[in-house]
């Protein structure tokens, strides 16, 4: 009998989908940290020496990946200013080929919505 994802493996899986993107993108990671409402999820640097923190969300489908909480992303934009670094944003929704209602398993086929990476402006309004 196979054995329902955990909400650590969801993040883990999101976070190795984006982590390929950042790669073909030709990021250097710095710093990783997969750990569960740990943020960032990356510390990279891209080609020109500039620090990009990444957020990487997992949500089970139905719930849009591209929505996050806007107050709390205003906390963090302050940290990433204070850093000199941008905030970049990947959200990942997960869901079972069966249906939404269905767990995800380990070791077989799922939905995966990723739409990219989101560069998210930390001036301040």
């Amino acid at each position: 009998m196979s054995k329902a994802l955990t909400e650590q493996e969801l993040h883990n899986l999101a976070m190795n989908h984006v982590g390929k993107d950042l790669e073909q993108r030709g990021f250097e990671f710095i710093a990783i940290n997969s750990k569960l409402k740990k943020h960032p999820q990356f510390v990279c640097m891209d080609k020109n020496k500039q620090y990009y923190f990444v957020i990487v969300r997992a949500v089970i489908l139905p719930d849009n990946p591209n929505n996050y909480d806007v107050i709390w992303m205003e906390t963090f934009k302050k940290h990433a200013r204070e850093n000199n670094a941008k905030v970049l944003y990947a959200g990942v929704g997960i869901g079972n080929i069966a249906g939404e209602k269905e767990p995800i398993y380990l070791n077989q086929d799922y939905l995966m919505e990723y739409n990219g990476i989101q560069v998210l402006e930390t001036n301040l309004n």
